[in-house]
């Protein structure tokens, strides 16, 4: 609603209204004051609405009204349109705030648009002929004559109308055209007295090779005046250009600030190693799939049009090579070589790991292009923030202390709701009870109107209630009565008495206070007059207050921001002045001729690193290759190892048994097994000898 009062009031201190309104004013608006303003605006969209509210009775006040709405095509907004129907009459003839505001929020941006509705609907608004009078021929006639001048209007309103707006006026063309004649005639008569005047010269030769120079170089002085325009906003491009990427620089210093060599190394690789993927092999195959698309859509285009046979031969050549495709696959199934197979499983996790890839670099890249288009919504929502008036960004503690609000109020909100609902569930119980409640005494008297009935004494039960009710209600009216006599009798004879002192007591108070009255008669219309005064200065000092305030607001925080600034470039410039004394320092150290000094220079400290990790990794390299050429002699060789390993474990496993064997037996059982076998004998011959 403040946004809202607040646009009304703009719109209306702008010409042609000029009312000096402010918030407090407006929204003090009597409702008769209030539809004078509405009709005020209504009487500059159609001069015929011009009248004195005053003077109008409210019924023809609403038809009037409700008749240009209607030819205005005004919707009223969602939240009111349950109310048209029933009381939107009956607000706008009250002058109710609701009703007319959202009115005169419609009207006043497109007060051009809407005279222009007015004016063609006293031409465009057909007239409403009863059917009865239609069936006469000249009646007919007539109205047909009248639809086609409609039409006629129409047309030659849409041609004014492009005339219009071409910015010339028959007249204008008139003038321009006179005048051009008139520049003609005289340019003539200039050229040939220029020309008398130049024939009659001795050089007039050189001088009109020199004209022609002249006019060659004023050309060219245009075009370079062209040109130079063009570079002006080239450079006001560039520059804000500059301004973008300084501010993505202020934006990745803050994004480094605490950051590490080891994580800003570690990042760099990150995206090195993702743009590296995406220009070595993701691009690549994205060309080459366009290339393949291109040639295909050529090799279409070359191709004569195709019939319904030849399409039909194209899919039975799909077809066939579908099975083939299926046969060549069954049969490479039911080969089942296991080093097939190996190579099947390393390739299909090579597929995966290659679609993880690609995946994940068609994320990077969807990624990055919302990024960009995020950055320059924000950037356009900056752009209208600095431009709007009195708009207001909440940030840092401002923005949390909003959000906290809101919080506190969503958790309030939801208590009471909570409440809300187990109110409703009581009144939902309630009811019902009441309901049972009266079912059942229905039904006892129900069942005790049968009892009468049949006893025959019907409604015996109704007239002793009756009666009884009338007998307590007598004694009780005359219980009352006499009370109340008594009450009022005593009640007077005081009133007499209180009557009779206050008179004497106030009589010489009576006399004083005559003249006071007569004295705040007289004060009364200054009073009046000097509260519209104060109330008005209070408004004033008040709208005044608040403009100061927003303004003050706003110099403190851009001495905030200017003070921030200050900082960040104060700590920029004893970094560049540390960062300066090095290269000093650095530079002192390639000029001295002390060798001492200058193997302690960076390039030098440097450049031993980097010969030191080449030399590294030229002796991993070199490892690396005698690995890999000795890679499978020492797997062969650990497998023969694994083998004997695995002979030992047998020989020793039976070592083992057959010494358990001996060892465990006495008497014929020690000769011979259990069941009368020989036992197995051990021979030092069956040891292995390394």
């Amino acid at each position: 609603m403040s946004e809202q009062l607040k646009f009304i009031v703009q719109e209306l201190a702008k010409e042609p209204f000029s009312k000096n309104y402010n918030l407090i004013s407006f929204d003090s608006l009597e409702p008769l004051q209030l539809l004078q303003v509405l009709n005020d605006v209504l009487a500059l969209i159609d001069p015929k609405q011009k009248i004195d509210i005053r003077e109008e009775s409210p019924d023809q006040t609403a038809i009037r009204i409700f008749q240009l709405l209607r030819v205005l095509k005004y919707k009223p907004p969602t939240e009111i349109s349950n109310l048209y129907r029933s009381a939107f009459r009956a607000g706008l003839v009250q002058g109710e705030k609701p009703i007319i505001y959202p009115i005169l929020e419609w009207m006043l941006p497109r007060v051009n648009d809407l005279q222009k509705r007015a004016y063609l609907a006293k031409y465009l608004v057909k007239v409403e002929v009863p059917a009865a009078i239609m069936t006469e021929e000249d009646i007919v006639s007539i109205y047909n004559q009248y639809e086609e001048i409609m039409e006629q209007f129409k047309e030659l309103h849409k041609q004014a109308e492009s005339l219009r707006n071409s910015g010339h006026t028959t007249g204008e063309i008139r003038k321009d055209i006179a005048n051009m004649e008139d520049e003609k005639e005289q340019l003539i008569k200039r050229i040939e007295r220029l020309r008398r005047k130049v024939e009659s010269h001795p050089n007039s030769q050189v001088m009109m090779n020199v004209a022609k120079n002249l006019r060659l170089e004023r050309d060219r002085e245009k075009k370079i005046a062209a040109q130079r325009q063009e570079q002006l906003m080239n450079i006001q491009h560039s520059e804000q250009r500059i301004k973008r990427m300084q501010a993505q620089l202020q934006q990745i210093r803050q994004a480094g600030v605490g950051a590490t060599p080891n994580t800003l190394m570690q990042h760099l690789e990150e995206e090195t190693r993702a743009n590296g993927y995406i220009v070595k092999e993701r691009l690549p195959k994205d060309i080459s799939a366009r290339k393949k698309a291109v040639q295909d859509l050529q090799k279409v285009v070359a191709v004569p049009a195709m019939g319904q046979s030849d399409l039909d031969d194209l899919n039975n050549q799909i077809t066939e090579l579908n099975s083939e495709v299926n046969k060549l696959t069954e049969k490479r199934m039911m080969s089942n070589e296991p080093t097939d197979d190996k190579l099947s499983l390393f390739r299909q996790q090579a597929g995966i790991i290659a679609h993880k890839k690609e995946a994940a670099a068609e994320r990077l890249r969807e990624m990055r292009e919302e990024y960009n288009h995020v950055m320059q919504e924000a950037e356009q929502k900056r752009e209208l923030v600095k431009d709007a008036e009195g708009g207001e960004v909440l940030k840092g503690e401002d923005f949390k202390r909003y959000v906290n609000k809101l919080r506190s109020k969503s958790t309030v909100y939801k208590k009471k709701r909570q409440e809300l609902a187990e109110l409703r569930a009581e009144l939902g119980v309630l009811s019902r009870t009441e309901e049972i409640l009266r079912q059942r005494d229905d039904h006892m008297n129900a069942q005790l109107s049968a009892v009468e009935r049949k006893k025959g004494v019907e409604g015996y039960r109704q007239t002793q209630e009756d009666l009884e009710k009338v007998s307590s209600m007598k004694s009780e009216m005359d219980d009352f009565k006499g009370r109340t006599l008594d009450d009022i009798s005593d009640m007077v004879r005081r009133l007499h008495t209180a009557i009779a002192e206050k008179r004497n007591t106030l009589a010489p108070v009576l006399r004083e206070t005559r003249p006071l009255r007569e004295r705040i008669q007289q004060l009364q219309p200054e009073h009046e007059a000097k509260k519209i005064t104060y109330d008005r200065t209070s408004a004033g000092l008040e709208s005044n207050m608040t403009r100061l305030e927003q303004e003050v607001r706003g110099y403190q925080e851009e001495c905030q921001a200017e003070e921030s600034r200050y900082h960040y470039l104060s700590s920029m410039i004893n970094i560049l002045t540390i960062q300066q004394a090095k290269v000093q320092e650095e530079m002192k150290a390639y000029v001295s001729s002390d060798p001492q000094e200058k193997k302690r220079t960076m390039r030098d400290l440097f450049s031993k690193k980097i010969q030191e990790q080449e030399n590294l990794s030229r002796g991993l390299r070199e490892r690396q290759k005698m690995v890999r050429d000795n890679h499978e002699p020492n797997m062969r060789q650990m497998k023969m190892w694994r083998d004997l390993e695995r002979l030992m474990d047998c020989k020793k496993s039976i070592l083992e048994r057959g010494g358990a064997a001996m060892g465990g037996g006495g008497g014929a059982v020690g000769a011979t097994g259990g069941y009368g076998e020989q036992a197995p004998t051990y021979h030092e011959e069956d040891r292995l000898v390394l």
